[in-house]
């Protein structure tokens, strides 16, 4: 075995521990043995706590004291912003331990354990301080053989436009153009990275923050029929406002405002 134990001093092992706790962990069925409810939820607290010691021992391993960072970040700001640039990061800061984590925007900062979140919106959120990284307002993007079709704002309506969860984003980019709002009936993506993506391969429309698809657009990729932009959201910095800045965190957050800055 894994552990080098018998099956049976396992099994004393469990049965100790449930008399401690005076829980039952396991069912025990005809098939073998099933996890109890109670025992999903140790055995989640305990994982967390075992994700903590190795994270702990990462920082001390190979004889060099690091420092670790944990970020969850939109994917399409880690893709078309932060990624290419990281690099440079960990040049200058060697002794921090960078992990980065993808999320749709969804994310629980104590929850997940995270010392950053890079998200996209309007930054209104309680719980978290949020600093504005950059403003990403929406703009139609399509295929460069689409957009030769599309004279006027209006010729969209003959093309299989791609939606994001956020249901309102279509209603204002209509609004901004000036053109009546008609059903769509596109399927549905949650990250504008995807979308894309969606709109590379099918040949359909989408609303997108073109900061994010530089270098597809100079490329010849992606096209932007309109100079028109809807929205008022942005990509922001957020952290637990209980949460006490660490010095690994005090870089990132200077870094990477320096770097916007300074691009």
């Amino acid at each position: 075995m894994e552990l080098f134990v018998s099956q049976a001093a396992v099994s004393q092992q469990v049965r100790l521990l449930e008399e401690r706790l005076g829980l039952v962990l396991f069912k025990r069925l005809s098939r073998g043995l099933e996890l109890t409810d109670e025992a999903r939820l140790l055995f989640s607290k305990i994982s967390e706590e075992f994700h903590g010691i190795e994270k702990a021992y990462r920082q001390f391993e190979g004889g060099k004291v690091r420092e670790a960072l944990t970020i969850s970040c939109v994917g399409t700001f880690a893709l078309g912003w932060l990624l290419p640039k990281i690099e440079d990061f960990q040049q200058r800061h060697p002794a921090i331990e960078l992990s980065i984590q993808t999320n749709n925007n969804v994310v629980s900062l104590a929850g997940e354990g995270v010392d950053f979140a890079i998200r996209y919106g309007s930054g209104n959120w309680t719980s978290s301080h949020n600093l504005l990284l950059m403003d990403a307002p929406l703009t139609l993007l399509c295929r460069a053989q689409t957009a030769k079709r599309l004279l006027k704002p209006g010729d969209i309506s003959g093309e299989t436009l791609l939606r994001s969860y956020r249901l309102e984003e279509w209603e204002n980019w209509f609004a901004a153009a000036g053109i009546p709002p008609f059903r769509i009936n596109g399927p549905v993506f949650d990250s504008s990275r995807l979308i894309i993506d969606a709109v590379m391969i099918t040949g359909g429309v989408a609303l997108a923050p073109d900061v994010m698809f530089q270098p597809e657009i100079k490329q010849g990729l992606l096209a932007r029929p309109f100079d028109i932009y809807s929205g008022h959201d942005g990509y922001w910095l957020t952290w637990q406002r209980s949460r006490k800045i660490t010095q690994s965190m005090h870089i990132f957050r200077e870094w990477i405002i320096q770097q916007i800055i300074t691009p």
